[in-house]
């Protein structure tokens, strides 16, 4: 069968391990994400089997509706707002969950607030600059790290944050403030109250229609003189336009970005990147080997179980 892979920036998914599992098949990689519909079209007339890279790729009922040959997308992970089962269904096509893990992204969440406090990717840009001590930052020990969302990522940050010796404060649903209190930590008693208090806030929430835009420009306002916040999740969660017009009022604070409503950006004006207290990474939180034989592991795996007739992990099994 004729199996197309989405959407490899670094042009590394040939070297995983988990790609010998596909070496007796067809197989072509994609590297660039193509907007244009009509050219993807064109460019996967052909295939059977769809793999997709995460979410880099919106699968549209317009894009379905071209596509007669496809029977199967694995996804890598699982099913979120980049792909409508219900849609995929009505073209049966079935569609396979994947597994991820919340290391990597949880990582590099830990890893933007400690760059964004103490100003390290500046510092490096003096440096290469001829320029020495051009900034001074802060510290994590002692200060109250805010994470709304309190699921595995939230869990692992705020272990993290022990170890740091900061303070914990949750905000979320009333079952995750439960489960932080149980586990030794704060809970805000308010979401005005959460992003007054906490000096670094990190957003770890799932995208849906109840959370989309869920973080209001309001709540920023309410932010500390240089407390920080840090979005590894989805851009979609904070209002659009919400952390440009905070940072372009003058208020002091710093914001660490690994997510946009636009990607990939190639566009070496885009706003964010021209603040000083801004640091923002091109969408690396999963972007890490041995996530990515997780992820392409058992999204291969399970175009092998496909093929050989035997499907697995199938999120709509109706088509089958």
């Amino acid at each position: 069968m004729k199996i197309t892979i989405l959407d490899d920036y670094q042009h590394v998914i040939k070297t995983l391990e988990c790609f010998d599992l596909l070496k007796e098949q067809e197989v072509s990689v994609l590297h660039q994400s193509e907007k244009d519909n009509a050219k993807l079209v064109d460019l996967l007339k052909d295939t059977e089997i769809l793999v997709l890279t995460r979410e880099r790729t919106e699968i549209t009922e317009e894009l379905l509706s071209k596509l007669p040959n496809l029977k199967l997308i694995s996804q890598t992970g699982k099913v979120s707002n980049h792909l409508n089962l219900d849609i995929c269904t009505q073209y049966n096509v079935a569609v396979a969950e994947g597994i991820g893990s919340p290391v990597a992204p949880t990582e590099l969440t830990w890893a933007l607030i400690l760059n964004t406090v103490r100003k390290i990717p500046q510092a490096i840009q003096g440096m290469r600059e001829g320029k020495w001590q051009i900034n001074i930052g802060t510290n994590v020990s002692g200060k109250t790290v805010g994470i709304w969302g309190y699921g595995k990522i939230g869990q692992k940050l705020a272990q993290y944050a022990k170890a740091f010796d900061a303070k914990v404060l949750v905000w979320g649903s009333e079952s995750s403030r439960a489960k932080a209190v149980e586990d030794g930590f704060m809970s805000a008693d308010t979401k005005e109250a959460f992003f007054s208090t906490a000096d670094i806030i990190t957003v770890n929430l799932r995208l849906n229609k109840d959370t989309y835009g869920i973080v209001k420009e309001a709540d920023l306002k309410l932010m500390k003189e240089n407390a920080v916040v840090v979005n590894t999740a989805r851009a979609e969660l904070i209002e659009r336009g919400a952390l440009v017009n905070v940072l372009n009022s003058g208020q002091k604070i710093l914001v660490g970005v690994d997510v946009y409503e636009e990607e990939p950006i190639y566009d070496t004006n885009y706003e964010l990147l021209h603040f000083e207290n801004v640091v923002c990474t091109p969408h690396i939180g999963y972007v890490e080997e041995s996530s990515y034989e997780i992820y392409f592991g058992t999204a291969f795996e399970n175009v092998i179980s496909y093929i050989n007739g035997n499907p697995i992990n199938i999120a709509n099994p109706q088509v089958l």
